[in-house]
């Protein structure tokens, strides 16, 4: 029998356990994990704020999961180095676990500049784990003034989460946009509006320089005033424990289309990994919960003996905010790279389509997103265009936008 090591005890994880079990049923797996909690979804930590969710609503996986998989989970300890010609890890109380085959699902971090002052700071939260949570919901009075340093989506979900339970929140981030990693100026402006609606003020193209106490010192020069400091600047994939091996890593573990990395016997899944982005046609963090579990899913089956591949990843956000929900995929392109826009405007959001090559590269759709997964699956697919009724595809995609012969050949001969 084999011993399978994961490091990390998140969705990834959870798809790698799965994945060894679809073919070996009985060796051992141990699962390291840092986190006190079993697996959960950390999207949900702001609807656990709203009320709209419990903790045990927000495990990923029923609370007989490990049992019934046969795994042996350490919980609380972190793995502090690898030894891959012993095939060995040492944990943070000096004890060490062997494997034959080990999966980095090591996840990311909370980006912290170092801001001065900050530890000065007493009320300082980040918000990406259940103790951050827990830990900021302690703090919230009905009084506070929250500043969000941040305006991506942790610092946007964070405040939609205490909105109700606090008396004024501030965003500040040095973009002069929400949301800026995804959407450009147009879309993030209509959310933006929304978000305001709901008494969220903003402070962008300036951030926090340095901190005395409960003020921030702003770029720009103005103070800002507070209570309570969240820092959602960004996140960082955990690398460190690979690199430290000698594995390569970029922005994150390296892998290929079977999640191998360049150190035998060890794989990488998550959002600690960098991976081919085929939209882009190049490889890029993508660290999100549905690539995390196909990628851990796919390491599990090879670790297994399989020979299994994930090569059609994509970066994708589903967001929503009180109602005003946005979807987006793939990579976008402008005229002067080459590519096309489709555009379509509504009083409710905007379409906008991303053409090049003869291939749907990415969309962003704010709104109406209902027809979302027709896309998807043409990006990952990477359907030819010419094989599609454009104007279809354009206002109401279905699988009556593809001519007659390719649905014959999709249909098995049926139109």
């Amino acid at each position: 029998m084999k011993s399978y090591v994961i490091i990390g005890n998140g969705v990834a994880a959870a798809g790698c356990i799965e994945g060894i079990r679809n073919t070996d049923k009985v060796s051992k797996i141990t699962v390291i994990s840092a986190e006190e909690h079993p697996v959960y979804s950390r999207p949900l930590i702001s609807y656990y704020l709203e009320g709209k969710t419990t903790l045990e609503n927000m495990n990923y996986r029923s609370e007989s999961f490990y049992k019934d998989n046969k795994c042996d989970v350490i919980y609380g300890r972190k793995a502090v180095s690898i030894n891959d010609k012993s095939k060995s890890i040492t944990l943070d109380d000096e004890t060490t676990v062997a494997y034959d085959s080990l999966c980095m699902a090591t996840g990311s971090s909370p980006f912290v500049p170092p801001f001065d002052g900050l530890d000065r700071v007493e009320n300082k939260f980040c918000f990406m784990t259940i103790d951050d949570t827990l830990s900021l919901e302690k703090a919230l009075t009905k009084d506070s003034r929250v500043l969000i340093v941040g305006a991506g989506l942790i610092g946007l979900k964070c405040a939609e989460g205490i909105l109700g339970r606090v008396a004024k929140i501030t965003v500040c981030d040095l973009a002069n946009r929400v949301l800026s990693s995804i959407l450009d100026e147009e879309c993030a402006l209509v959310m933006q509006k929304h978000l305001e609606k709901h008494n969220i003020e903003f402070v962008l193209g300036d951030t926090a320089v340095r901190f005395d106490k409960n003020t921030a010192e702003m770029k720009s020069g103005r103070n800002i005033d507070f209570d309570i400091l969240v820092l959602a600047v960004g996140v960082r994939a955990n690398t460190e424990l690979f690199k430290n091996l000698g594995g390569d890593t970029n922005r994150g573990i390296l892998i290929n289309d079977s999640m191998e990395t360049s150190v035998p016997y060890i794989y990488a899944a998550g959002d600690c990994t960098e991976g081919n982005d085929i939209s882009l046609g190049d490889k890029r963090v993508l660290a999100i919960l549905p690539n995390a579990y196909m990628q851990g899913y796919c390491a599990g089956q090879n670790m297994a003996g399989e020979k299994a591949e994930f090569g059609n990843a994509i970066p994708m956000n589903s967001i929503g905010f009180f109602g005003l929900h946005a979807m987006t995929a793939g990579s976008y392109f402008d005229e002067s790279s080459g590519g096309e826009l489709f555009e379509e405007k509504t009083d409710n959001g905007i379409k906008r389509l991303y053409t090049k090559d003869g291939l749907l590269t990415g969309y962003i759709l704010i709104g109406d997103v209902a027809r979302a997964g027709i896309y998807t699956s043409l990006i990952r697919e990477k359907t030819p265009l010419e094989s599609i009724n454009i104007d279809k595809l354009y206002k109401n995609p279905s699988f009556a936008m593809f001519f007659s012969e390719i649905r014959r050949k999709k249909l098995g001969g049926v139109i």
